[in-house]
């Protein structure tokens, strides 16, 4: 049954399912992983004392989640209007400062408690950079013109919030675009977090939707919103019909479509997924060892792979020895709860929880 706490958790889950196993092989070429693995490549979990940890990806997804539900939780509670992009930013400062061990007096998220989610794992110098600045970046305004795929993960949480909130589509995509401009100002970064935001909303509503008819619905969307400010998406138009064309080749092998899509950029890595998708016929362990067994960011591939595939299919897609070892598998759970019972009429059951309370209004700490 795809109840909402399933999906939820199915996309949460399988965004770290996903980043741990990609994060095992990321940065390294295709030739060295099968050099490491076998010619098939990396076909599972590359386990550290019988864990698996995830990396940056999912501390991301994680904290955007914390940060969103705080703001929903405060605005509701308190009678207040914050905006939600305010608390993502608080959440991501936060965050930057486990990377760089450098603790504060207070801190807002609960999330901060956990040990396996603010284990030093980004490797993107710039973006730790951003986040210690006064002001941080946004569409119109970036920091760092940004094109890598570090922060992409940050639109799970955002669209798992549209789709239980009156939030308009527009609105949902702007602030995806948003949350990930804080740090990746490149205009293709943030067309490419629109593009995802807006493919994850529709996905949630209709997780049978052709692929066709899916492309085209994000094209449109985001064309029509964003265009006239930051060009249309030529390039990312490009690289989506080029990865419906390999999918679709008889000749050309998983890990050479994936070669050929690169995967380094956001935009790149929106077309691997897409050709994981794709291609693995509803079946999750496929999808992951064709995201991740390439010379680009696989654990990015990976992890928006794993939530495509989680969202449409909800948490019993995913197979028991991957969540087995998965090291924080009952946080993301508890979290993906809480972002699913995070809507007013939800919440109005819930005003008297202590450990909500605890998380989301007395500053998690």
């Amino acid at each position: 049954m795809r109840g909402k706490r399933m999906v939820f958790r199915g996309a949460l889950l399988g965004l770290a399912v996903g980043d741990a196993m990609g994060s095992t092989v990321d940065r390294k070429s295709l030739e060295d992983i099968c050099i490491d693995y076998g010619p098939n490549g990396l076909l599972g979990y590359d386990l550290a004392n019988g864990y698996a940890e995830v990396s940056s990806y999912t501390q991301l997804a994680a904290y955007t989640a914390n940060g969103l539900i705080m703001a929903l939780a405060r605005n509701q509670a308190y009678g207040r209007s914050t905006s939600l992009i305010q608390y993502v930013s608080i959440a991501l400062r936060e965050w930057s400062r486990t990377q760089q061990y450098c603790p504060q007096e207070k801190n807002y998220c609960w999330l901060t408690t956990a040990p396996e989610l603010k284990r030093r794992h980004c490797m993107d110098t710039r973006m730790l950079d951003a986040l210690t600045r006064e002001t941080l970046g946004t569409p119109r305004n970036p920091v760092y013109r940004n094109d890598l795929p570090s922060a992409l993960t940050e639109v799970v949480p955002v669209a798992l919030l549209g789709s239980i909130t009156d939030m308009e589509p527009e609105m949902m995509d702007q602030l995806g675009a948003e949350a990930v401009a804080l740090t990746h100002g490149d205009t293709q970064t943030v067309l490419s977090a629109a593009a995802l935001t807006h493919a994850l909303s529709v996905l949630l509503q209709e997780p049978d939707i052709g692929v066709k008819a899916l492309v085209e619905a994000v094209v449109d969307s985001v064309t029509l919103q964003f265009g006239p400010e930051f060009g249309h998406l030529g390039h990312i138009w490009e690289l989506l019909q080029l990865a419906q064309t390999l999918a679709q080749s008889q000749t050309v092998s998983p890990m050479e479509a994936m070669e050929q899509l690169r995967c380094r950029t956001a935009a790149e890595v929106l077309a691997g997924v897409l050709y994981a998708c794709m291609t693995c016929h509803g079946d999750f362990d496929t999808a992951m060892i064709t995201a991740v067994n390439h010379s680009g960011r696989s654990a990015a591939v990976g992890a928006i792979t794993g939530a495509v595939l989680g969202i449409r299919f909800g948490e019993d897609a995913l197979p028991d020895f991957y969540l087995e070892s998965l090291e924080p598998v009952h946080l993301l759970r508890q979290l993906a709860d809480d972002l699913a019972q995070s809507s007013v009429l939800d919440r109005m059951n819930r005003l008297f929880d202590d450990d909500w309370d605890r998380k989301y209004l007395r500053s998690g700490i």
